[in-house]
């Protein structure tokens, strides 16, 4: 039996070039995984492994390894910062104890960063906060730690203070052992002596220190009143302190350091082991039964409790196809079967793996707590449990968010053809934001993904990793539409044609519903008119016919519909007469309801520097994007705005002739908007000129 208290799984989260993989090499090197550290910009780390991730010099995929500190095992995931993978960083919080937030010392809390904490919040994952890149011209550790207060919302502990800044930073000041951690040499981590601090720091370091002590006494009541009393608590009443108020998220205990300078990566491993979680100190996963039902009980980290394991992540290599498993409660043996309570089928582990990127070590078994992959599960996709079958539940699936962009893609010849399906299939399986159509009336293949870079790096994963050649077609938004008129109507589904009938009479009120709300079905029917077992007929006539808006053929979305009286017939009516009823009724009634084209609108953040602020902000309203806030920092100004999708194509080459190839942005979905009359006009004429061209 593992002793899981010296486990911790943690992962590394941060906005796009904050230094999370740098910072992964460093402690790879510390706990002896690597002898030589490869760097981002050399295309040579260990856990960017895929081509386009060396080239563009960004994460595109969690990668997991899992090393030894002081005793202590860490399984770690490297997640991606950029906003088009942030379903990585999602699926990666769900199965982790414990996270360092990395953020830039001079770039602060920036977009993605916000998104990141946000999916740590909703999955109550504790973190340790690490300012990177304290070597940078314009790093600042105590805006950064303002900046996560004022933008995050969360409470920083600042355990350590930074020793000089930009070029000067040689280390930090350990606040509760009053000690200085000095590095002799940017090119080795190992090159430190632990001293006195500066002499000009001590009343700054007694200032930080009596208020990292106020703020975590408050996690034990007689520690407190001893404190109150005028007794410092000890350096181990203040760590125990910390890893209570760090574990239920009172706040956040704060580094600072610099990876790619080789400086303060110990003091963040030691803070790993004493202020994360082991997996016995986080809250249990409840189980739900196979109707989808809570049952009460929760998969409480046992080895010996019956086997309850998430699959967060495929991923097809080398080697064959892998399932990432985190093991919450049992044991999971090679050689044995487990019950996929997604699919009701056994599933043979056929080998057990522990990942090392993309290495990897045989093991026998796994236990609670463990994360592992496993080699040779068939049916297994993201967020389905893997169970003990003579004692099965699942545990909370995962939610994925809807694509907001496509392409049209084409094999240029019958052998790219043959392949394509193949590799396509294996794609969704390795990421669920990902979907897939055909074009039943051109033939076309459709991919549909989060943004221009994720289906960009997709198309290129087929050209590269598969050997296919497509024809790309320029990207199309995913438009909706939604009513904006109550209506009250009835229609009547009548056919004979010897024997017996088809009969069915609705009286209904189609309106508009909540914005997000989705499509609503309530009945009315009194007095037996219609059947209760017709009901759900007539639900799922207007429900498939909700994916067909009757403007330009795009989903419908947010409208409700209450079935108030109806007529059926003892002999000719049936449940499919009544969904036959719904449906056309659903085209005539809602050309009446006044129907709206409804556009994705994007929530956008601009770093530029000052003197291009005006060619940003005036290039924005051009795309009828709604400037928000301005914030200006020391290395350029913040922009937030609101943009619909379709104007921002090809915005990053704009953006960089504009500011000489200095400014940068991310964009993520935020909510669907109303088109305006003579966008709507445009955007429904192009997409019937285009389907009539398909026909």
């Amino acid at each position: 039996m593992a002793d899981l208290s010296k486990y911790r799984n943690i992962g590394i989260f941060a906005h796009v070039d904050a230094g999370k993989t740098t910072t992964t090499e460093r402690i790879l090197k510390l706990t002896g995984k690597i002898h030589k550290i490869g760097e981002v910009h050399d295309g040579e780390t260990v856990t960017d492994f895929m081509d386009q991730e060396r080239e563009r010099g960004i994460t595109i995929q969690s990668a997991a390894t899992t090393c030894f500190w002081h005793d202590h095992r860490f399984n770690i995931i490297d997640t991606p910062g950029h906003v088009d993978f942030t379903i990585e960083v999602y699926r990666s919080l769900k199965v982790l104890d414990g996270g360092i937030g990395v953020f830039c010392g001079s770039g602060g809390v920036e977009p993605q960063s916000e998104t990141n904490w946000r999916y740590a919040n909703d999955s109550e994952v504790a973190r340790i906060i690490w300012v990177n890149k304290l070597d940078r011209i314009g790093a600042d550790f105590y805006r950064v730690v303002q900046q996560i207060e004022d933008i995050l919302n969360a409470k920083p502990v600042v355990m350590v203070l930074p020793i000089g800044i930009e070029d000067g930073f040689i280390g930090a000041v350990d606040l509760l052992t009053r000690k200085a951690w000095i590095w002799h040499d940017d090119n080795d981590l190992l090159n430190y002596e632990i001293q006195e601090p500066p002499a000009d720091m001590a009343d700054k370091i007694e200032t930080w220190r009596e208020t990292l002590i106020e703020t975590v006494v408050d996690q034990d009541d007689d520690i407190m009143e001893k404190y109150l009393d005028g007794t410092e608590p000890t350096i181990d009443e203040l760590k125990a302190c910390i890893r209570k108020g760090t574990i239920n998220l009172s706040f956040f205990p704060t580094y600072c350091g610099s990876a790619f300078k080789n400086k303060c990566v110990q003091m963040i491993l030691d803070a790993v082991i004493d202020y994360l979680p082991d997996p016995t100190q986080v809250k249990p996963q409840p189980e739900i039964d196979l109707e989808g039902n809570p049952t009460g009980e929760l998969a409480i980290v046992d080895a010996d409790r019956p086997l309850r394991a998430l699959a967060f992540k495929i991923m097809d290599d080398r080697f064959g196809a892998l399932t990432f498993l985190r093991i919450y409660s049992g044991k999971l043996e090679k050689g044995t079967g487990a019950l996929d309570t997604f699919t009701g089928k056994i599933e043979r582990i056929g080998r057990i793996v522990e990942m090392y990127a993309d290495e990897r070590i045989e093991l026998e078994g796994a236990q609670a707590g463990d994360i592992v992959a496993a080699i040779g599960l068939k049916d297994v996709q993201t967020g389905h449990t893997l169970c003990d079958a003579n004692n099965p539940a699942t545990l909370e699936p995962m939610i994925f968010p809807d694509p907001v962009i496509s392409i049209a893609v084409a094999p240029k010849d019958k052998a790219a053809s043959e392949k394509l399906g193949i590799a396509i299939g294996k794609m969704i399986k390795e990421d669920p934001s990902f979907r897939v159509e055909t074009d039943i009336d051109s033939g076309e293949t459709i991919l549909k993904g989060m943004g221009e870079l994720h289906l960009d790096i997709k198309v290129d994963i087929l050209k590269r990793t598969h050997g296919i050649e497509v024809e790309v077609g320029s990207p199309q938004v995913a438009y909706r539409e939604t009513v904006t008129k109550r209506i009250e109507d009835s229609y009547t589904h009548k056919k004979q044609s010897g024997g017996s009938g088809q009969y069915g009479r609705i009286d209904y009120v189609v309106e508009p519903g909540e914005p997000g709300s989705g499509f609503v079905f309530e009945s009315k029917v009194t007095g037996g008119n219609i059947p209760k077992e017709f009901w759900q007929a007539i639900e799922g006539g207007f429900k498939k016919s909700m994916d067909k808006g009757v403007l330009a053929g795009y989903p419908c979305l947010d409208f409700k519909v209450i079935l108030m009286d109806g007529a059926f017939h003892a002999v000719d009516s049936s449940a499919i007469a009544f969904e036959l009823a719904a449906k056309a009724g659903y085209r005539q009634t809602m050309p009446k309801a006044d129907p709206q084209l409804m556009e994705p609108i994007m929530k956008v953040d601009v770093y530029t520097p000052e003197d291009h602020v005006g060619d940003v902000i005036g290039d924005l309203n051009r795309r009828r994007g709604m400037i928000k806030s301005q914030e200006a920092g020391p290395t350029g100004v913040r922009i937030k705005a609101e943009s619909p999708l379709r104007e921002m194509f090809g915005y990053i080459g704009s953006l960089r002739t504009m500011t000489s190839g200095r400014g940068q942005f991310s964009m993520e979905f935020l909510h669907y908007s109303p088109c305006p009359k003579n966008v709507a006009e445009a955007i429904i004429t192009e997409t019937l000129e285009r389907e009539g061209k398909k026909k």
